[in-house]
Order: C-alpha cells, then sequence, then structure tokens
C-alpha cells in the first residue's frame, strides 16, 4: 500500500506571550462546544477533557487577555455562555485557521505532486 495515497494537511496554530500558549484552535473549539452546548461541562466531556481542565484553560486565557471569555448563566458547572468578546475571538480565530489552511492547501497543491487535501477531508 501506497502511504502517500491520502496525505492531508495538519496545521498546529496558536498565539502566545512570553509565558506560553494562551489561544490556539483547542480553546477555540472549546468555546465553539461551550456555544453549542450552553455548558462548559458538557463542552468538555465532548472533547474528552475533564472539567478542572477546561476550566483551567479557560481561566489562562483570560488572564493573559484580561477579558471575560464565558459567563456563567447557570450552575456552577452547568449553564453558561460565551461573553461577546469570547464568542468574536473565536470567530476570529477560526477565520484566521482557515484562511492559512486554505493558503497551505493551495501552496501544497502548487508544489506537490501528491493529492493533499484538508484533514476533515481524509475519508473523502
Amino acid at each position: 500500500m501506497n502511504i502517500y495515497r491520502k496525505p492531508t494537511i495538519r496545521l498546529h496554530l496558536w498565539l502566545e506571550t512570553d509565558e506560553g500558549l494562551f489561544f490556539g484552535y483547542g480553546r477555540a473549539h472549546l468555546l465553539e462546544k461551550i456555544e453549542e452546548y450552553g455548558s462548559l461541562k458538557k463542552a468538555a466531556e465532548s472533547m474528552g477533557m475533564s472539567y478542572r481542565a477546561a476550566w483551567g484553560k479557560i481561566k489562562a486565557s483570560e488572564a493573559v487577555l484580561g477579558e471575560q471569555l464565558i459567563v456563567q448563566t447557570g450552575s456552577k458547572k452547568e449553564g453558561c455562555s460565551l461573553t461577546p468578546y469570547g464568542k468574536a475571538l473565536k470567530d476570529q480565530f477560526m477565520r484566521w485557521f482557515e484562511e492559512v489552511e486554505k493558503t497551505a492547501l493551495q501552496k501544497a497543491a502548487e508544489i506537490f505532486t501528491l493529492p493533499v487535501k484538508r484533514y476533515d477531508e481524509q475519508n473523502k
């Protein structure tokens, strides 16, 4: 079997300070799931992450940004939603990710003789 049959582009993009990463695809995806479920606990579970780990990632980002990303709307571990800032940051990051991925795919098509696809198209 030819290992180059269905190569895919994999990108790891994040924003960091001198202290390290404070926002990347994983945190943007976590915010998407919070928006979908209306719950940090359910969002974390859907990603195979503990509530504590998800909470820690959100709090670490908020500390660097000096802005709240989520707000509690119900019980401690259940209801929450994105703040306008959190939604805007998530949307901006995902737009940036999609643009970088699009450019990477275009360049891969120009440079490689392989049919490179997006990661989420790997089984198509």
